[in-house]
């Protein structure tokens, strides 16, 4: 079971807030620092981390209605998930993006190797459309700008789209989403879409995972802005994925949803997936990688992207893990001794 106090020592998070009170440009500093990759996919694939659920009010994992709430257990997810050099990068909102550029600048500065350098970080934009509230379907910008993405030197910009047919504010968020992706492309920033159809139920919303409604919808949201040439769609999978990845030229990435709180689901998932067509190129997945059950999730992040990266089979990516479970713990702590 990975031990996240352990692993994110007391004196680092305490750092972080301090920082915060006595030095609040510090992340800005290290942003502007930061060695950015020539080429957001240098091989055509990617497999980022998605970590900002909490800003949308969504912090259940399992059978915990407060896991992700927890932010010293959530940054030291997160920066164990970073240690993989098959993880392309990370997509979150601005808070948890200063911490980990904060976190980074204090490493380095105590001789660690840098965390963040070369990895993909983007801005996740609209979290308005809170989890249970009556306006949830109406998921305004209330994070980062494009433009406060571009001067952070970020990499790209990730934007959620949920349409439920019978909810007018539905169109409010496909306009909201439109305008950023035009106001990307003139900053020359890639934005990530997560077109999602949904249902209203008695449990709240929920999403259709069918590939016609899927394909439908991957129609419509190849068609937002004024140019298609920088945007990237995150969809969730279905049975006869093929469907789904036919229905656009876009890059595809797949999302995993919430935690199976067991590997194999989501891995095997991921592998059908990448042999669904030439359209689908990896993976952009929070809660299956942070929460995997028992698993560390490090050893989760090196099997999703050796799937990604390598072709590995998904026996081949479950069988990595034992070779990468509790491997380098002390990456952080051996920085900021207790």
């Amino acid at each position: 079971m990975f031990n996240s106090s352990a692993f994110l020592p007391d004196s680092l998070i305490v750092r972080l807030t301090d920082t915060r009170v006595n030095d609040p440009e510090f992340s800005w500093r290290a942003a502007q620092a930061r060695v950015r990759r020539p080429k957001l996919a240098p091989a055509g694939k990617l497999n980022i981390l998605a970590a900002d659920h909490p800003a949308r009010r969504v912090t259940k994992v399992g059978d915990d209605p407060l896991a992700m709430a927890s932010r010293r257990d959530y940054l030291a997810r997160i920066v164990r998930v970073l240690q993989s050099g098959r993880v392309d990068g990370v997509m979150a909102t601005m808070d948890l993006i200063e911490d980990l550029l904060a976190m980074d600048g204090l490493l380095k500065e105590r001789g660690a190797r840098p965390m963040l350098d070369n990895k993909v970080l983007l801005g996740s934009l609209n979290r308005g459309g809170l989890a249970g509230a009556s306006w949830e379907m109406d998921d305004p910008v209330t994070g980062p700008t494009s433009a406060t993405c571009h001067a952070w030197k970020l990499d790209g910009t990730k934007l959620l789209m949920r349409v439920e047919d019978n909810e007018a504010a539905s169109l409010k968020t496909m306009l909201a989403c439109a305008q950023e992706i035009t106001a990307a492309n003139a900053l020359g920033l890639p934005t990530f879409l997560e077109p999602l159809p949904v249902n209203r139920t008695d449990k709240g919303y929920v999403v259709v995972k069918e590939k016609g409604a899927l394909a439908k919808l991957a129609g419509v949201a190849s068609a937002l802005g004024d140019s298609s040439r920088l945007l990237w769609l995150k969809l969730p999978y279905c049975e006869g994925y093929e469907v789904v990845a036919r229905s656009t030229t876009l890059p595809i990435l797949l999302l995993g949803g919430e935690s199976a709180g067991d590997p194999s689901p989501f891995l095997r998932q991921l592998g059908s997936a990448l042999q669904a067509g030439p359209s689908v190129r990896g993976a952009l997945v929070g809660r299956n990688v942070l929460y995997p059950g028992g698993e560390d999730p490090l050893a989760m992040a090196e099997a999703a992207g050796g799937i990604v990266h390598e072709g590995w089979s998904v026996e081949e990516a479950l069988q990595s893990m034992a070779g990468v479970r509790g491997s380098a713990l002390d990456g952080v702590s051996r920085y900021f001794p207790a």
